[in-house]
């Protein structure tokens, strides 16, 4: 058998180191194997992001259509009292616009203006003064309740469910012109009649411009973000 030349030994041996992985190779095999995985996560992050803006965008349009629902089997003004003008030492005062006296709960809001300047927060309190109450709240003016993944009701140490947490609607309610809805009008005023053709508008009959404005505050944030803003018009 003949003994292999030298330079068949030499080309063998180059042959055997080839066949491996030299540092440099798995170095750089290592950088694209990472890049491809930071990639994959980036990816993912976006996608939990998206969908989360996704999931608060139907929630944020949800709440304030419950409020436009709640609205529709509402008259404009107080059915009782209405919206009048009190004069009294040559003063004029609108009366009747917001909540009356005694309407301290969602309930008793039995018409729209009542509901201008108020919150339905998870925050806010039971005096309509300051502007805020518990909520969110639903068409039927109940408190919407915080669901778990499980399913649950989330509750408190007393057993009662909690609201939906970090969520408020804001409701204003503005009077605007029949003839032109760009224009806001103040609470009392009125149209004077022009003889012969236009009677006037009294200070009761103008449309009203709804805007319910749904915020959310997540967990460990000092601001809130809008979410969602719904408008339409009560002719």
């Amino acid at each position: 058998m003949r003994r292999p030349t030298q330079a068949q030994r030499l080309q063998n041996r180059a042959g055997r180191v080839r066949a491996g992985f030299t540092l440099m190779e798995t170095a750089l095999a290592t950088v694209i194997i990472g890049v491809g995985v930071l990639a994959l996560l980036e990816s993912q992050q976006a996608f939990m992001r998206s969908n989360d803006w996704s999931t608060h965008s139907a929630t944020g349009t949800y709440l304030a259509n419950e409020i436009r629902e709640m609205t529709r089997r509402l008259p404009k003004h107080d059915p009782v009292t209405g919206l009048w003008l009190e004069v009294q030492g040559g003063n004029t005062t609108v009366r009747g616009w917001g909540p009356d006296t005694g309407e301290t709960v969602v309930s008793d809001f039995d018409d729209v203006d009542d509901l201008d300047g108020l919150t339905f927060g998870s925050d806010g309190t039971t005096d309509p003064s300051d502007g805020d109450l518990p909520g969110p709240i639903d068409a039927f003016g109940q408190i919407i309740p915080e669901i778990l993944a499980s399913g649950a009701v989330l509750t408190d140490e007393e057993g009662d469910a909690l609201a939906l947490q970090g969520w408020s609607q804001t409701v204003t309610v503005e009077k605007i012109d029949p003839y032109d809805t760009s224009v806001v009008r103040a609470d009392g005023y009125q149209e004077p009649a022009v003889p012969p053709d236009f009677p006037g508008l009294a200070v009761h009959k103008f449309p009203l411009r709804v805007t319910v404005v749904v915020t959310y505050q997540a967990p460990r944030e000092e601001t809130t973000t809008e979410v969602a803003r719904v408008v339409w018009i009560v002719p």
